[in-house]
């Protein structure tokens, strides 16, 4: 390492330079990276905080694709889900978007209705009254015991129950027997929730019941508009990825062209290819941890500042893994560019070809 940190000592211009420019790629990655988690918690947090490990919807039409929104259960497929093998215990859970009042005014939200005696509704729910997530608690200033309107009926706020939304929206669970007059007419929609245990035959059971079933983490497919919204987020950043991968090796071809005299007086004097390669590689993991480092430490500072107003999850998936990844696309686009120390003659430092 003793060239690299020479390196790195006496051309401080150019290396900070370059830091800098690792500094904001690894800053633009990590906001990304929590951002798309942000987005994808207020997209599907209520459904994968569910109890269950399956859900199953009804059968699409030829054409269509399986939603959370349009799937309607026939009459009868809970009951015949409970008899199915395998399965523990099966709820059904109503879906629908509604408005709800709060000090005079309307606040859109999901509402999830279930039986309160079900093991999918969660703790609390009781007839007349609704379980509310933190987000709605919070934003609308509502605790126990204070007074809500749904289509023109007031429930109690029974309990608050963590961060839970769908679509983007908070979710309000309200009792099931109260399901029809909230909902009426209006576009509603239910799915099966699972628990299942071993002997369970996900074919069989779709068969017998008339129903697609997969686990909760494969349906968040189903979700509104969550696939194309997670999808674009996650080609920014792999394209963010691979420009920082571009640039490091950009960077480094011309550095290394730049040096071909001192790597050819070098190798004259006996040293090793391998030695001046592992040299070049320190001094790309240096500038990466390093640059990659401050990134991500400014992302989650800001992050962490604009939490409460933007979707934005700071933890070691949105922070470590991010910058791990970063440091080795880095260094591969570096090795890409280093190559071309092994090719340095040594005879141009005796001026052969000059």
């Amino acid at each position: 390492m003793f060239l690299a940190l020479r390196d790195l000592r006496f051309a401080k211009g150019r290396f900070a330079l370059m830091g800098a420019v690792i500094v904001l790629i690894s800053l633009l990655v990590v906001m990304l990276t929590g951002l798309t988690a942000g987005l994808g918690a207020q997209s599907t947090s209520a459904i994968t905080s569910l109890p269950g490990d399956r859900v199953a919807m009804s059968q699409p039409p030829a054409g269509q694709s399986l939603s959370y929104t349009s799937s309607h259960l026939s009459d009868g497929a809970v009951a015949a889900a409970k008899r199915q093998h395998g399965v523990k215990a099966a709820a059904e859970l109503q879906i629908a978007q509604a408005g709800v009042q709060v000090g005079g005014h309307d606040v859109a939200a999901t509402l999830f209705g279930a039986d309160p005696a079900s093991f999918v509704a969660p703790h609390g729910l009781t007839a007349n009254s609704v379980v509310i997530s933190d987000e709605l608690a919070k934003n609308q200033h509502l605790s126990a015991g204070d007074e809500v309107g749904i289509n023109g009926m007031k429930f109690t706020v029974a309990a608050i129950r963590g961060d839970s939304s769908f679509s983007h929206m908070p979710v309000v669970w309200v009792p099931g027997a109260d399901w029809g007059r909230l909902v009426g007419n209006g576009a509603d929609s239910s799915v099966l929730v699972l628990s299942t245990g071993s002997g369970f035959n996900s074919g069989a059971f779709d068969h017998a019941v008339g129903v697609d079933s997969m686990a909760t983490g494969d349906s968040l497919s189903a979700i509104g508009s969550y696939s194309a919204e997670h999808g674009s987020l996650t080609m920014m950043q792999a394209m963010l990825m691979g420009i920082s991968a571009l640039v490091i090796g950009a960077f480094f071809t011309v550095w290394t062209i730049g040096r071909t005299p001192d790597l050819a007086v070098l190798k004259a004097m006996g040293a090793r290819t391998w030695y001046l390669v592992r040299d070049a590689l320190g001094e790309a993991l240096i500038l990466l941890v390093a640059g990659g480092a401050l990134g991500t430490a400014l992302a989650a500072t800001i992050g962490t500042l604009v939490g409460d107003s933007v979707p934005f999850v700071v933890d070691l998936s949105t922070t470590a893994v991010p910058l791990i990844l970063l440091v080795l696309i880095g260094m591969v686009g570096a090795a890409a560019a280093i190559r071309r120390i092994s090719t340095v003659d040594p005879i141009t430092a005796l001026g052969a070809a000059r």
